[in-house]
């Protein structure tokens, strides 16, 4: 085990940086959009869907989970199941705190995603239709983001997760769920952006990003 650290290590610190490509600023910068300057100003799915247009930020949102889903593979080809946990959580670290933009990053949901499609795929089929569901019914993107986060380590306990698998899950929820602290206030006060446009609070982001 210990010869397999140098590599953990490795692995971590790439997970960590594949978390940092600016997903965002590519696909809106192609059409002269800063995505932290424009609508909400985070560089995620959502935002850049709506400042820029659908394929871009469909092409952010595929871009983004793709990130979780390599990062969490390799982990787990490389070297195995608990590694690829760690590198799941190092790939939305680096998403959502990317040193290469000041610690300014995303709000981690579709990263987070990506990761679990890998290692959880059932969990991520229900994750999917309870976003679906609480997005259609609050009109909101950011319930349904919510509503993942919370869910997702109940669901992997459910499933017949680990001890680790649900630390390292809930650790990944907390930091999606600090990320949405705005919309969950928003949400309370009912201040949030629907999908017909901005709410009362003039802030038009939702998830994920």
């Amino acid at each position: 085990m210990t010869d397999q650290v140098p590599l953990a290590l490795v692995l971590l610190g790439c997970a960590y940086l594949l978390g940092t490509f600016p997903s965002a600023h590519l696909f809106a910068g192609r059409r002269g959009v800063d995505p932290t300057r424009a609508g909400s100003g985070n560089p995620g799915a959502t935002n850049v869907y709506r400042t820029v247009g659908r394929r871009s930020g469909l092409y952010v949102l595929a871009a983004d989970a793709g990130k979780g889903a390599i990062a969490a593979g390799l982990g787990w080809v490389a070297i195995s199941r608990s590694w690829a946990l760690f590198c799941w959580a190092a790939v939305v670290l680096g998403h959502v705190l990317p040193i290469t933009r000041r610690l300014r990053g995303g709000k981690g949901v579709a990263t987070a995603g990506g990761g679990v499609c890998v290692l959880f795929p059932l969990v991520a089929v229900v994750d999917l239709l309870l976003f679906v569901v609480a997005a259609r019914l609050s009109r909101t993107a950011s319930l349904g983001s919510i509503v993942m986060a919370v869910v997702s380590p109940i669901l992997i306990w459910a499933f017949g997760g680990t001890g680790r698998e649900m630390g390292v899950a809930v650790v990944i929820s907390l930091l999606v769920l600090v990320r949405h602290e705005g919309n969950i206030r928003r949400l309370a006060t009912g201040n949030e952006a629907t999908w017909s446009g901005p709410g009362p609070g003039g802030d038009p982001d939702g998830s994920p990003g």
